[in-house]
């Protein structure tokens, strides 16, 4: 059983160190070791096994790590017809194309948001959102879609958060989460970065069930309060398309 846990716990590890990968590309023994918070000796043995395996590779002349190509191996498996970063790709290109603004696809992980697809607007000046990317559930449009439309366990989680920010409300996001269910959308402006503002609508699927977060977003110079109130229609009767594209989620 003390095998067990050890070999269980190698494993968290490790998961972990590749965890780090998902907020930089390149990184050093001793930024992955302070980020997970182990010591840099046990930290290299483990990314010793994962170089090995093909995992990560370290490049000899910065001694830092990035992901090898199993991991890109791996992700290649991800992409069938039902997996929605790649459904729904054409049809997040065309609204990118409609409204010229940067597009995004979030799925709920637990109290976290994840972008699972972007397609970048155009313009000059635009807001680049990075696939990967997690954000938390307390703040900004995507995340306040994917909580009003998933039930009271993860409201209650969210609110319960030890993140949750003091600057927030409760009783005035929960108020949010009541318009935005009557509304179909939701907006943000300025919520979790400066100079930035967003409107999101929910994607469900054919029985109904919430699959994911459509967005929208970019500078708030263009992406002014009344734009975005223009916007939350249109987001809402192309979420409505692409959720008919998808699969009930397993």
């Amino acid at each position: 059983m003390e095998d067990r846990k050890l070999t269980v716990r190698a494993v968290e590890r490790a998961l972990d160190i590749l965890g780090c990968f998902t907020k930089a590309s390149d990184l050093g023994l001793t930024e992955i070791a302070a980020e997970i918070g182990l010591h840099k000796s046990t930290v290299h043995r483990l990314l010793t096994t994962l170089e090995e395996r093909g995992f990560v590779v370290r490049d000899p002349a910065t001694e830092k790590y990035r992901l090898g190509l199993k991991v890109w191996e791996l992700s290649t498996h991800m992409s069938h017809s039902d997996d929605p970063a790649v459904l729904l790709l054409p049809q997040m290109e065309r609204l990118r194309d409609r409204l010229g603004e940067t597009v995004s696809l979030y799925l709920r992980d637990g109290i976290e948001r994840l972008r699972i697809q972007a397609v970048q607007s155009n313009q000059a000046i635009r807001r680049v959102a990075p696939v990967g990317a997690r954000l938390p559930l307390y703040v900004g449009a995507s995340s306040k879609v994917l909580v009003a439309y998933s039930g009271d366990e993860v409201l209650q989680a969210v609110l319960d958060s030890p993140d949750w920010p003091p600057t927030v409300d409760r009783a005035a996001y929960v108020a949010q989460l009541e318009e935005i269910r009557e509304h179909g959308y939701a907006t943000s402006y300025e919520e979790r970065e400066p100079g930035a503002s967003a409107v999101s609508a929910p994607i469900f699927d054919r029985t109904g069930k919430l699959a994911a977060a459509l967005s929208v977003s970019g500078p708030v110079s263009r992406l002014t309060l009344q734009r975005l109130e223009e916007y939350g229609p249109i987001l809402v009767e192309a979420a409505r398309e692409m959720g008919l594209m998808m699969e009930p989620i397993r």
